[in-house]
């Protein structure tokens, strides 16, 4: 495996300069590379690097895997999983079928960026975004500082740059584009070994409980006999803002009690925890969703991935949605002209899928109010039809929304 070079020469200027090559970063490096331009593709840390991240890989991205070519080498990777198991309150589960994976960022990421290369991209690590250079309100490139021990500090000019630096909003404070500082949300996550329970669990589990309220927790099947076991809060802004000073709220939860809230109610996350050998550390990351939270261009420049709000509020799911918004950006810049073209294509490949994310902010109420999941599960397992509507929002083809209102509980209740 070739290693960057340590002191990496960036060029004075390229057509395309994309910032963080994550999902969203590398599928907007690939695409623009195919098309025949000259794309700098940077990224803070060296390849192959660790991400935080529930590592779930579902049916949108498995459909994204095979627009950028890529889906055969990540299934030769990848642990194939046939399951959503849903866990309610009092114990009950539905199995949920669908195209399902897991695998580590640290593996998927790196395919993605060689993926990238082998289209023509040029890959510059470890470098650091510091600002945009500006000339007459137009964004026409970067100051970029090496993240290794010299530190020093170059400007690469370009036609456009994307920026896919993920849900820290530092790059898009810098960029003038940050409306919101605070996260969607946060999650913890680890790597545990237990062989005894390797075959036990085969599903995609995700629990919700009263205990967990505002979130829930997952125990997914990793390659290697490992177990990724997490816990999410989504909507943490909106519940900071809401109870901001009282005593006990969740701007000054510890997600670390969440997380062990999650292992005592929930026995196979216990005996995962108790008699497994945890790899490394639990580690937390904050989550952006439902492409709000931020704008999405300005002339020269263009948002993509978590940055500019890709994941989805109800489960913490992105990965698929970041690489979509990727390959946006770099149809917009490839297929439109000016900067005005530019900026309107993206948006609007970006409204496209919006509505996406606001079913799944409503079915994010789930998290809120977890007798709901105990009220799908119980329909569920006696009706074969709320199943193939369960699996057809896991494939998309079904409204995820409309399962959580009014009507749509009343329908679950009676039909």
């Amino acid at each position: 495996m070739s290693r960057p070079d340590p002191t990496p020469r960036l060029p004075p200027r390229c057509d395309v300069l994309v910032v963080g090559a994550g999902p969203a970063g590398s599928a907007a490096a690939q695409k623009l590379a195919a098309q025949g331009l000259d794309v700098l593709l940077v990224d803070q840390h060296e390849f192959p690097r660790d991400k935080i991240c529930g590592d779930g890989l579902i049916p949108d991205t498995h459909a994204a895997f095979r627009r950028l070519g890529v889906y055969d080498e990540v299934a030769a990777l990848a642990m194939p999983v046939q399951h959503v198991r849903c866990v309610g309150p009092r114990g009950g589960h539905i199995d949920i079928p669908g195209q399902l994976s897991v695998l580590p960022r640290k593996q998927l990421d790196h395919i993605l960026v060689r993926a990238a290369q082998r289209a023509g991209a040029v890959l510059a690590t470890p470098v650091k975004f510091e600002a945009p250079l500006e000339e007459n309100g137009r964004v026409v490139g970067a100051r970029l500082k090496h993240a290794g021990q010299n530190g020093t500090t170059c400007e690469v000019r370009a036609r456009w740059t994307v920026l896919a630096t993920g849900a820290v909003p530092a790059a898009l404070m810098a960029a003038g584009l940050c409306d919101r500082h605070t996260p969607s949300g946060v999650a913890l996550r680890g790597y545990v070994r237990h062989d005894a329970m390797v075959g036990r669990i085969t599903q995609l589990q995700i629990v919700w409980h009263p205990r967990m309220r505002g979130g829930y927790g997952w125990i997914f099947p990793a390659p290697g006999g490992l177990f990724n076991i997490g816990a999410g809060l989504t909507g943490s802004h909106i519940q900071t803002r809401s109870a901001r000073g009282n005593k006990g709220s969740r701007d000054s939860a510890n997600l670390k009690d969440f997380f062990q809230a999650f292992c005592e109610i929930y026995a196979p996350a216990r005996e995962l925890m108790a008699g497994g050998q945890l790899q490394g550390e639990l580690k937390g990351a904050p989550l952006r969703c439902s492409l709000i939270g931020g704008r999405w261009s300005r002339p020269g420049l263009l948002v993509a991935g978590e940055a500019a709000g890709s994941t989805y509020a109800f489960s913490g799911e992105g990965i698929g949605k970041a690489m979509e918004t990727g390959m946006i950006a770099a149809e917009a810049i490839h297929n439109a002209t000016d900067d005005d073209a530019v900026q309107a294509h993206h948006a609007q490949g970006l409204r496209r899928i919006k509505p996406q994310f606001d079913l799944y902010e409503t079915a994010s109420r789930v998290n809120h109010h977890p007798w709901l999941a105990d009220l799908v599960i119980w329909r569920g397992r006696k009706s074969p039809r709320i199943l193939n509507r369960l699996s057809g929002v896991l494939e998309e083809t079904q409204n995820p929304g409309r399962l959580f209102t009014v009507s749509g509980i009343t329908k679950l209740m009676f039909e």
